[in-house]
């Protein structure tokens, strides 16, 4: 029986009152974790963000000067018929980031601009079979390890229906998913295309949102649900207390991200104030989480649960907050926090998944 006891005790001995009266549940040891977090990094960070780049390729003729044109929404690259048309590179202003229009017949400055893009375009010819030239930028391209996107461009020249043009496109090509657009006519471009280029990196859509304002709320929600995801998997971590610096730092980022996002200079300001307003029910998911800890089955689950949906209503606090022209005062911050926290925990107990939430109602 005593060793039962010694056993049981040494199997719980993080779970002390004492350890566990040492969680951020006060404003003011919330406030010491928002001190001790690297703010300077945490902009650096946010702005080499800023820096990535959208880069297009394909071979020449493609439709990579139309498609750069489309999405910038005027005329920025010489558009022609001649193959080599664009000899050097385009860069476009895509609000603190540069979307590349990389000439189809120079192989080696396409591969050049992007081995640090945020997102690689390559336009495929729909209208033409496919050439062997496409396979081999391909396997380059893929061995670069970005994120990558195969588009079959001049979808209204291809005969038949494009989505099956496509998947002919990615089956010969080895690969899950073609989209096809059309530059000319703008097909796909807007439902399809943008949304991919925000769904496959932070970086992507940080750019995209912060420059083109009709897809700045897909941008941001993206932006969320990648945060909510990390901080999910941190509050997983079974010790507590280690988890809630790697918690707020992601939190921190997330807003700077949000905020960059919709056009606010980079200012650890702005991330205390929306942080310091929902402080208190901050403090309480904290202490949940690591209470939560304790549970000899499942606690770590719960614990991740809370930590997740903590960080999805901050990112909606901040997202109403950006969007209300931060007129939001702190009452309504924490009303909405509330609302949208107890909305994501039952849906959680529901079963669903972070990645599977919608967006809360306005």
């Amino acid at each position: 029986m005593a060793d039962t006891q010694k056993k049981k005790g040494r199997g719980s001995g993080f779970f002390t009152v004492s350890n566990l009266l040492k969680v951020p549940s006060s404003l003011g040891t919330l406030r010491s974790f928002m001190d001790a977090v690297n703010w300077k990094t945490a902009e650096t960070d946010i702005q080499h963000d800023l820096e990535r780049k959208i880069v297009i390729v394909g071979l020449a003729n493609t439709g990579k000067s139309t498609l750069f044109n489309k999405i910038q929404g005027k005329y920025r690259s010489e558009v022609s018929p001649i193959a080599g048309t664009t000899r050097s590179l385009v860069a476009g202003l895509f609000g603190p980031f540069t979307l590349i229009d990389t000439p189809g017949h120079l192989p080696d400055l396409q591969e050049t601009s992007a081995k640090d893009a945020a997102v690689i375009v390559m336009l495929i010819d729909g209208s033409q079979p496919l050439r062997a030239d496409d396979r081999k930028l391909l396997a380059r391209l893929q061995a670069l390890k970005r994120p990558l996107l195969i588009v079959m461009n001049k979808a209204d020249l291809v005969k038949g229906d494009p989505d099956v043009a496509a998947g002919s496109l990615a089956a010969q090509l080895g690969v899950n998913d073609v989209i096809p657009v059309s530059a000319v006519t703008g097909f796909n471009v807007a439902v399809d295309l943008m949304p991919a280029i925000i769904d496959a990196s932070p970086e992507a859509a940080l750019a995209v949102g912060r420059a083109l304002p009709e897809f700045r709320r897909v941008a941001a929600e993206k932006l969320i649900r990648n945060a909510s995801l990390v901080s999910l998997a941190a509050g997983l971590e079974p010790i507590p207390l280690v988890d809630i610096p790697v918690i707020l730092g992601n939190q921190i980022r997330m807003i700077l991200r949000l905020g960059a996002i919709y056009g606010e200079p980079l200012s650890a300001q702005h991330v205390r104030e929306l942080i310091g307003a929902i402080a208190g029910g901050l403090a309480f998911r904290y202490l949940a989480e690591e209470v939560a800890k304790a549970v000899p089955i499942g606690g770590d689950l719960v614990s991740g649960a809370i930590a997740g949906a903590g960080t999805w209503a901050m990112g909606y606090v901040a997202l109403e907050y950006y969007e209300g022209g931060k007129k939001l005062t702190p009452a309504q911050m924490r009303e909405t926090f509330g609302r949208v926290y107890a909305r994501v925990r039952h849906q959680q107990r529901a079963g669903e998944s972070l990645s599977e939430l919608s967006a809360p109602p306005a």
